[in-house]
């Protein structure tokens, strides 16, 4: 497959679009925050309920370290098919009840926020498309504004979803510059970009990679789990995510020599453990793909793959996503795969 084919994709035209759509997101939705904001203050909510599938999924994941740190809210991930499949449905009480979805259109995710409503509790939609059935369950509607995403395979309508988790979170606490920070956020996204050719250039020796393990704790936990997804989507592999620690209690006994793991690493409160747990991979030989903008963890890895710039922790994962996002493209090109169309997915799932 020809260089030029990759970039005529859609898939490698939404990658390079998300600095925009995360400016205009940012510029556009902060009346909708702050009202959502101010309710959740105004009924002194502490506990959120996350309704989502897939890489909506891993956007909850990525809320549940967020809202926790920095609102004290206790965020869990709901089970839809109590609701559908059981209707056995849990008590919520005076939860904020949040559906996470870029259609909007899962019958199982309409469900538990059509139950909430009923029960009396907050809801809220963040999705890429305001007139969906989700948005119309929902009290209030976070439209991410992504534009037509054509790729089966989601990527700015995910960094989109954690925008609005992130700029409702600093709109819950806006102390400490997190608002200049998140403003920043658009401009580091556009500069990670230039990853490409470093990326473009490892891809070709992962070619044959048929099974491989991703790797993050703390927020980019969520990035784990969404690098993963991405690569099962577009490249067919076998790849299954963990937090440093759950790798260490037992599927760590898979690693032999030149078996792929990569690493999502950049600087923060996890930087050190992170090094600490590269140096065990290093021990047992595996092939280190690192991830990161510290020194000391990418001097570990057989392929670094260097952030070129640092952002604060708490929105890493918009930056760490982006690489991974590219990995996985180049990796289904040098395999001759369809990028925008793979086998058996549809842009839209519905499940009960």
């Amino acid at each position: 497959m020809a260089a030029d084919d990759l970039r005529r994709s859609h898939l490698h035209g939404e990658i390079r679009e998300q600095p925009a759509v995360l400016r205009r997101f940012l510029s556009q939705e902060q009346p909708t925050l702050e009202a959502l904001a101010e309710a959740i203050h105004r009924r002194s909510i502490t506990q959120v309920v996350i309704a989502a599938r897939g890489t909506s999924d891993n956007a909850g994941r990525y809320a549940q370290y967020v809202l926790g740190a920095h609102n004290g809210l206790s965020v869990g991930l709901a089970t839809p098919s109590l609701y559908t499949i059981y209707r056995r449905p849990p008590r919520l009480g005076d939860a904020l009840v949040l559906g996470i979805s870029q259609s909007g259109e899962s019958p199982d995710i309409v469900a538990v926020l059509t139950e909430a409503g009923r029960q009396g509790a907050l809801t809220a939609a963040i999705t890429n498309a305001p007139d969906s059935e989700l948005a119309r369950a929902a009290r209030y509607v976070i439209d991410i504004g992504a534009g037509p995403e054509r790729a089966v395979a989601a990527t700015k309508s995910y960094t989109a979803q954690l925008a609005a988790i992130a700029a409702l979170s600093a709109r819950l606490d806006p102390e400490g510059g997190r608002l200049e920070a998140l403003a920043r956020l658009p401009a580091a996204v556009e500069a990670t970009l230039a990853m490409e050719i470093p990326i473009a250039a490892a891809a070709p020796r992962y070619r044959y990679m048929r099974h491989c393990v991703v790797i993050g704790r703390g927020y980019n936990y969520a990035t784990a789990f969404e690098l993963a997804l991405k690569l099962k989507e577009l490249t067919y592999a076998i790849v299954e995510p963990y937090s440093s620690a759950d790798f260490q209690h037992g599927p760590v006994a898979v690693l032999e020599p030149g078996f792929p793991v990569i690493v999502i690493a950049p600087s923060g409160a996890m930087a050190a453990e992170m090094e600490e747990f590269m140096a065990v991979l290093a021990e047992r030989q595996a092939e280190i793909v690192a991830i990161s903008d510290v020194s000391e963890c990418l001097a570990q890895a057989r392929m670094p793959l260097t952030l070129p710039v640092s952002v604060p922790e708490w929105l890493s994962p918009l930056v760490t996503i982006v690489p991974g996002q590219l990995l996985a493209a180049h990796l289904a090109h040098a395999r001759d795969l369809d990028l925008d169309q793979p086998r058996g997915l549809h842009k839209v799932t519905k499940t009960e």
